[in-house]
Parts: structure tokens; C-alpha cells; sequence
């Protein structure tokens, strides 16, 4: 597949479009394309990727990915002075993890209309938990959602090709 990457704008999108990059990395690798960043004082701390087939783990989600790098590089588990950028909106478990390691702001790009936990289907981030993270819903989410839509296309192109 081949994808491409936005210009780059203002250092905001620098960060997204580094998930972005993490993204197209899961994709090559046949997975569906969703990539985080965690930032910290403008410094990206760490990254992450879906990685749940190749790892035939559930939790190999890119938000707990960069959750847990984030985590080890800084030494502790409260990470109340960083900020997730995520090409799709974080899952249940993810913005559970969020929440749990008191993210200071949570960016994504797409939506997800069937999982989605910042506002689709459910905002978790709402409920009266001991932390409440700032979020930015749909930031670069035309670009985001592409990079979905062309890799689910793609996935049903080949399925289609191999009954045939």
C-alpha cells in the first residue's frame, strides 16, 4: 500500500503526524493502521502501534504501547505532564489506561463510531473518575480517517481477490 503524509504545519501536527507515521508502520504489517504519540514539554517520550495480530494480543493497542513507554522512560506511572496524540479515537480499555495514568490531554484524529470512548459511543473521560483528561476530538481526522478507510479498501480488495 502506498501512503502518503500530509506537509507539515504547526508543531501540533508534527506529533500527529509521527502517529500517523506509527500508523502506516501497522499497516505494512497488516495491521489496522493506528499509531500514538506521547509528548512532554514538546519532546516526544515515546511511541506506539497496533500490534494485535502479530502479537496475537489483545492489549497490543497503540495507546497502551505508548502508554508503557512513556511510563519507563519517565520512571513512573502518572504522567500528568504529557499529552497522546492518536490517529482513532481510544477504545474502552485505552481510555481506561488514559484516565489510570492521568494523561494531562488526549488528541485524535478519526472517530470510531463502533469502539470509540472519548465521545462516539461513549465518553469515558465524562463519568466521575479521580481524573479527567482535556481532549481534542477530530484533530487532523480527514487525514487520520483516509489512512483507515484506504486500508480497510485494501483488505477487502484482496479478500475479494482470493475467493475469485
Amino acid at each position: 500500500m502506498d501512503y502518503t503524509l500530509p506537509p507539515l504545519g504547526d508543531p501540533e501536527e508534527k506529533y500527529m503526524l509521527l502517529a500517523i507515521e506509527q500508523a502506516i508502520l501497522s499497516a505494512q504489517e497488516g495491521e489496522v493502521p493506528v499509531g500514538a504519540v506521547v509528548v512532554k514539554d514538546g519532546e516526544v517520550i515515546s511511541t506506539g502501534r497496533n500490534r494485535r495480530e502479530k502479537g496475537k494480543n489483545a492489549l497490543a493497542h497503540a495507546e497502551l504501547e505508548a502508554i508503557d513507554g512513556a511510563c519507563k522512560t519517565l520512571g513512573g506511572w502518572r504522567l500528568w505532564q504529557c499529552e497522546l496524540y492518536v490517529t482513532l479515537e481510544p477504545c474502552p480499555m485505552c481510555a481506561g489506561a488514559i484516565i489510570n495514568s492521568r494523561l494531562r490531554r488526549v488528541i485524535f484524529g478519526a472517530s470510531d463510531n463502533k469502539a470509540g470512548s472519548c465521545g462516539s459511543v461513549v465518553n469515558l473521560f465524562d463519568l466521575p473518575y479521580n481524573h479527567r483528561p482535556e481532549l481534542v476530538a477530530g484533530f487532523m481526522g480527514e487525514e487520520c480517517g483516509r489512512l483507515l478507510t484506504q486500508f480497510f479498501r485494501e483488505m477487502r480488495k484482496k479478500r475479494k481477490e482470493g475467493k475469485e
